[in-house]
């Protein structure tokens, strides 16, 4: 069985024909920023210019120790010449697995310019003080829900999830919301950081900057 019924079963999605032609641009290296950094910046400021949806929302993927990959989608929080930051529940899936393997991959997905980056790197966790201070900037609510939520954790029900952030919030009824001890960050350092820009034909650009000591090299990849 395919798992289809009725009308639905008889409107079988034709894959095949999901196509589109790329030609929105191109990216040749003159087109480049001195570093990843500074290129990744001007891309950003493009997308939310453009109205790109949640535009700093990236693919995570990670791995457990038995090289099992993982994805799930975060949203970046900072950059600097250390990386790319984000936050998250550290005892989650995620977590586990970077604390396992700290190697990991994030995607940034902007299909409405026809461009993608792809960044390859190592996760470290960041200092207390820069997480308190993320942390506080949070809506109340997402501070709570940081509390309520055993992350990535199995849970019987919708309702159990609800008491759960009934509980806290009035646990912190009148007060500051306090950083849980397994709320944390990750700086993915990059040691290659890839700018994928669509064009006609399937002849995609790809350039990639490449760690080389204290600076970068750039490569072009066959698309």
């Amino acid at each position: 069985m395919d798992g289809t019924t009725g009308e639905e079963g008889s409107r079988a999605v034709d894959f095949a024909a999901l196509r589109a032609d790329y030609a929105r641009g191109g990216l040749d290296v003159p087109d480049l920023a001195p570093d990843p950094f500074a290129m990744f910046r001007r891309w950003l400021d493009q997308a939310i210019a453009a109205g790109v949806h949640e535009p700093n929302a990236l693919v995570l993927s990670t791995a457990s120790a038995q090289g099992v990959p993982s994805s799930r989608m975060v949203l970046l929080k900072g950059l600097s010449e250390q990386g790319f930051v984000f936050f998250t529940n550290s005892e989650s899936r995620k977590g586990r697995e970077l604390a396992a393997q700290p190697a990991c991959a994030l995607l940034f997905p902007w299909h409405p310019l026809e461009r993608q980056v792809r960044v390859e790197g190592t996760a470290t966790p960041l200092g207390e003080a820069e997480v308190a201070a993320y942390f506080a900037s949070r809506p109340r609510g997402a501070q709570l829900g940081a509390w309520a939520s055993p992350q990535s954790r199995p849970v019987g029900s919708r309702a159990e999830l609800a008491a759960a952030y009934a509980k806290v919030e009035e646990r912190f009824a009148g007060t500051d919301v306090p950083v849980p001890p397994q709320w944390g960050g990750y700086v993915v350092a990059p040691e290659a950081v890839e700018f994928w820009q669509g064009r006609p034909g399937r002849m995609h650009d790809r350039l990639v900057y490449q760690r080389s000591g204290p600076g970068w090299d750039v490569v072009r990849l066959a698309p």
